[in-house]
């Protein structure tokens, strides 16, 4: 018996289809190993404790600067693109406040953390426009400002502020 060419040709296209498939496959999973893989950027979000600031700095190949004063310590992380963000700790070592000044504004979701939530979902104050960010909501302060090449903002947790610390200290 002669076996039926359309049969072979739907076998063998069958056939191709699998691999294909196969392929696609092997790829996304090599995709998700190496994305597990690679570490993900961490910083000492508002809220955080100070210990996520060593990991901080390597992450950001930042370098980084300590300013301790009489009620607070300023944590300056200066990264590779020039961009200086500063975490303000509060003596219980939770960061109450974030400021950032560069080139480059950084990613908010990271500064934020658990308040990027608010952020995102707060009404702007009136003066607020494209090039300026005005949000004051009673757990969330942001003020931020920029054009393209030079961004700056500072974001803080009132109930976080040490006694006797008001915004224009979060310099």
């Amino acid at each position: 018996m002669r076996p039926n060419p359309s049969h072979t040709m739907s076998s063998t296209a069958a056939a191709r289809g699998r691999n294909a498939i196969t392929r696609t496959v092997s790829t996304l999973l090599l995709a998700q190993l190496f994305a597990s893989a690679i570490p993900s950027p961490t910083w000492a979000a508002l809220g955080d404790s100070v210990s996520s600031i060593t990991s901080d700095t390597q992450t950001l190949e930042a370098s980084a600067r300590l300013d301790a004063r009489a009620t607070y310590t300023v944590h300056e992380l200066q990264t590779p693109t020039g961009t200086v963000i500063r975490e303000f700790v509060a003596p219980s070592g939770v960061v109450f406040a974030v400021t950032w000044r560069g080139p480059f504004k950084p990613s908010m979701t990271l500064l934020l953390g658990q308040y990027f939530g608010d952020y995102a979902h707060a009404p702007r104050r009136p003066g607020s426009s494209r090039s300026r960010l005005i949000i004051e909501q009673p757990n969330l302060i942001v003020h931020a400002a920029g054009r393209m090449r030079s961004f700056a903002g500072v974001a803080f947790v009132p109930q976080l502020l040490p006694v006797n610390v008001v915004e224009a200290d979060l310099q």
